[in-house]
């Protein structure tokens, strides 16, 4: 299904009144454009000058402020102007060619999709941590501006990265504030019948669902994945609840979510990336999971298949010591990957083990993420030119 067929017609509707210009705050409130260009801030200042000092989210803003209130800013015409000019500005800036329609018009690349545990938006969408979170923000946001065809895969947490306090001892205190998804800049995806897209990944034995949202992001898109759907298990709600949350075993699910989950969303939107550029070894799953698609469009063996899509992946990493990459056990690979590996992928648990090793034959060896970033794509990079040195000398 191609995404453009995505029914987008319910968003608006539970908003304090639909007055002439709502329809129009809403769409402005809901593109994260707003988070470095500033030309907005006057309205949701003077919607909520308060809201907007605490929280500089425009979509909670618009849930939150009266009806008469909302309604008697309406009612000025100039107010009014404001909004339908920004709209109308936006909106003809994303159909004008960017630098990269103008410069790279007869391009082939039609679509980069770039995976991250993290992504720095704005403070009023916690999902990010800190450095890795920045970058992918960043990126993000300058593609946007460039123009360049960029989608992105993340994930929606529950509680995201606990809060600093100090208390009266000076004590470090952690709280987890609960994201609501209601009050982030978010909406679901929907089918054109209304219904929710869920996608069904198997985890370890189970079946767990996930639920899909979009962010707009200037001209780019970011995809989010949440495992806190109603038929869940406990244990399966909770995958998704803080960044790098838990042990091992929680990240491994986390990172299953993010490649696997992450690329069987891009199917299901219709959307086929020329390149996907992963964000440190976190969503290197996908690199299976994009192998396993090519073979089963085209009848050929995984070891074919990943020949062939690897030279359209990118890993970037971030980590400059060994002891930061993820490694998971051989027991936890086979927990989560022996029914993968025979029944997808059609090849023994050991090739995949060998993927993610130092040397393919030490059985007692850790699976090692970025290993397995690192032969699946056709490139690497370092986020500066000395971590790229410290980077070779790492991974030799």
């Amino acid at each position: 299904m191609n995404k453009e067929e995505y029914n987008t017609s319910y968003l608006y509707s539970f908003l304090p009144s639909n007055a002439k210009g709502v329809n129009e705050l809403a769409e402005l409130a809901l593109d994260l454009q707003w988070s470095w260009n500033h030309a907005a801030d006057e309205i949701w200042n003077r919607l909520d000058p308060q809201l907007w000092e605490l929280t500089h989210n425009p979509w909670v803003i618009l849930q939150t402020v009266s009806r008469d209130r909302l309604e008697k800013n309406l009612a000025d015409p100039d107010f009014l102007q404001k909004i339908n000019t920004l709209v109308e500005e936006k909106e003809s800036e994303y159909k004008a060619p960017a630098w990269f329609q103008k410069n790279h018009g007869n391009s082939l690349l039609t679509c980069i999709a770039y995976f991250s545990m993290e992504f720095m938006l704005s403070e009023a969408l916690p999902i990010y941590v800190g450095g890795l979170g920045n970058v992918a923000g960043d990126q993000l946001k300058s593609a946007s501006d460039l123009g360049v065809p960029v989608v992105a895969v993340g994930l929606l947490y529950q509680q995201g990265y606990f809060r600093q306090a100090i208390d009266k001892y000076g004590n470090q205190q952690a709280m987890f504030p609960f994201n609501d998804p209601g009050q982030l800049p978010v909406t679901p995806l929907r089918l054109p019948n209304g219904e929710w897209l869920r996608l069904k990944i198997w985890l370890g034995g189970y079946n767990v669902w996930l639920r899909t949202w979009k962010v707009q992001v200037g001209r780019a898109t970011l995809y989010l994945l949440d495992s806190n759907d109603a038929v869940n298990l406990p244990m399966h709600r909770g995958i998704t609840s803080e960044v790098y949350g838990g042990g091992p075993e929680m990240r491994i699910k986390q990172e299953i979510v993010l490649g696997i989950g992450g690329w069987k969303l891009l199917e299901a939107l219709g959307i086929k990336p020329e390149v996907c550029h992963m964000n440190e070894g976190h969503a290197a799953f996908l690199i299976l999971a994009r192998a396993n698609s090519f073979m089963k469009e085209n009848g050929v063996s995984f070891e074919v298949a990943l020949a062939v899509t690897r030279a359209g992946n990118l890993f970037t990493t971030h980590t400059a010591v060994a002891a930061g990459f993820d490694h998971f056990s051989k027991e936890l690979m086979e927990e989560y990957f022996s029914d993968f590996a025979k029944d997808e992928l059609g090849v023994d648990l050991k090739n995949i083990l060998a993927l993610g090793r130092l040397n393919r034959n030490n059985n007692s060896e850790s699976f090692n993420m970025a290993y397995l970033a690192i032969r699946g794509s056709g490139a690497v990079n370092g986020v500066s030119r000395l971590h790229g040195k410290v980077s070779r000398h790492l991974f030799q």
